[in-house]
């Protein structure tokens, strides 16, 4: 079995880490260029309880957060608020104005990634002489 990757390790096609390995502290952990990401921009962010973002927009970005730890209050440009917890996503459109602030008793963390110029569509091939498995899911769970 394989041991639980603390450190960031880059192989041939790719790089794995814990987001701790990537930074310490509050503040963002530059994913995207601690593992060679290309394609898009991706970021965690370590917010301590009651600390907020700046409002910000973007000229070009789409944004979509993921919410890893804590509870987050995602304030937009409508005047609009919005509570998730661990689990919750929200997508942004680029020039919409947004703040974030963590409103839980610890710290907060959250995935940001951003693109722009639309999604390639589904283009994941099976390796040759290799066949689909039965199960989409891990053993036990049901088939959709």
């Amino acid at each position: 079995m394989a041991e639980e990757a603390n450190d960031i390790v880059v192989g041939d096609g790719y790089a794995v880490a814990n987001v701790d390995s990537i930074g310490e502290g509050y503040g963002f952990r530059k994913i995207r260029r601690a593992l060679g990401v290309t394609a898009f921009g991706i970021n965690a962010i370590v917010l301590p309880p009651g600390a907020e973002t700046g409002r910000h927009y973007h000229d070009e970005q789409e944004e979509t957060y993921f919410v890893h730890t804590g509870t987050l209050e995602f304030e937009f440009g409508d005047g609009s608020t919005h509570r998730l917890g661990p689990g919750g996503i929200a997508r942004v459109d680029a020039p919409t104005i947004r703040k974030v602030k963590n409103v839980s008793d610890a710290d907060a963390v959250y995935l940001i990634v951003g693109g722009k110029d639309g999604y390639v569509g589904r283009d994941g091939q099976l390796p040759e002489g290799e066949e689909r498995a039965a199960s989409a899911g891990p053993p036990g769970a049901p088939h959709r």
